[in-house]
């Protein structure tokens, strides 16, 4: 058992919990974050000949070889997240809806995906983006509610986000 600190709050046994109680868990956490949300990835296709690479994008636009690390790293991020919250008791209903509010974020960061690239919509992307950036916001402070860490290892996917959320939206109007 690893021990980073404990907070104990209002009768719960770990609610700040930090301690790795089960590896097992851990690993599952985490990969379900990379394997869903790699799930994206199936229709994205951004090298020569591809419909992005016709679009006009603005400067700040990363190159496409970044995207893969980045989001590996965040969908691990992400993971730990998820298993410091799930660890924290699913008995207890902040607990419930700080998962459920992952599970919604979750799903619109897929579905991300299959709206720009799959439909070929911006236009839907950003939709979807502005409450996939929305929704990440809630989960923060949900997950900070129940374990601090969590919801601080959140941060760089908000960020990231955000930068995406601005070229999704530079897309969109730069290719009218």
């Amino acid at each position: 058992m690893i021990n980073m600190g404990e907070k104990k709050k209002e009768g719960m046994e770990s609610y700040d919990r930090t301690t790795i109680r089960s590896f097992p868990k851990l690993a599952a956490a985490i990969l379900l974050c990379v394997i869903v949300g790699s799930i994206g990835s199936l229709v994205t296709i951004t090298g020569p000949g591809s419909w992005y690479t016709t679009l006009q994008k603005p400067f700040f636009a990363p190159p496409n070889w970044v995207f893969a690390p980045v989001w590996i790293t965040l969908f691990v991020l992400m993971g730990i997240a998820l298993y410091l919250v799930w660890e924290s008791g699913t008995q207890h209903r902040d607990v419930r809806v700080a998962l459920g509010m992952f599970g919604v974020q979750f799903v619109l960061n897929v579905l991300w995906s299959f709206f720009f690239f799959g439909l070929r919509s911006p236009l839907l992307g950003l939709v979807d983006i502005l409450l996939l950036w929305m929704m990440i916001a809630v989960t923060i402070i949900v997950f900070y509610r129940v374990n601090k860490r969590a919801a601080y290892l959140l941060i760089p996917y908000i960020a990231w986000v955000s930068l995406a959320t601005a070229l999704n939206g530079a897309i969109y109007f730069m290719n009218l």
